[in-house]
């Protein structure tokens, strides 16, 4: 008799947690359905970049001094290095220095390893084109600094709208389960 009564208390006691756990979920359902929806209009608003956001690279032709650790670290062996030892001097001088974005993962390890800090990531993101050619970026494509979207007029940054206050707001009073 006494496990056949342990039998319904343990059952009873896993239908109230059940009953507990889907109640919290329908509490955190319930809380969303008053929140405005955030939705970024693409071309005219842009959201505003982390500060680690891995980007296309950026080179310095002139701090270059052509030693292909970029190469070695590089995963998929992608930058294209072209030098020629100048025997006057006795270093390496760099001819031709490209990357084919098509094909890079965006790792950073090129930029992490690099000596002379000749590359850096940006926060360009918007490399689409309709020629997977056009994304063979030379030196002089990779020199080219990008327009920040801070100082873009044309473009409003998502950070400074009244949306983005209204969500801030509501953040600081909205509870979640683990809030307890």
């Amino acid at each position: 008799m006494f496990p056949m009564l342990t039998g319904f208390i343990s059952y009873g006691q896993q239908t109230i947690r059940a009953a507990r756990y889907i109640g919290q979920g329908f509490i955190i359902t319930l809380s969303h359905t008053n929140r405005l929806p955030i939705t970024i209009h693409y071309p005219y608003e842009k959201s505003i970049t982390s500060e680690r956001f891995r980007g296309r690279i950026h080179f310095e032709f002139d701090k270059c001094i052509a030693c292909e650790v970029c190469v070695r670290v590089c995963p998929i062996d992608l930058p294209l290095v072209d030098w020629r030892f100048e025997k006057d001097i006795k270093r390496k001088q760099l001819l031709n220095y490209s990357i084919d974005f098509g094909v890079c993962i965006f790792c950073g390890n090129c930029v992490e390893y690099c000596p002379t800090n000749c590359l850096s990531m940006t926060e360009e993101y918007e490399l689409s084109t309709y020629d997977r050619h056009e994304l063979n970026y030379n030196q002089i494509a990779l020199s080219r600094l990008p327009i920040s979207i801070m100082e873009d007029y044309t473009i409003q940054t998502i950070r400074n709208s009244p949306q983005s206050k209204i969500d801030e707001e509501k953040s600081w009073n909205s509870r979640t389960i683990t809030d307890y």
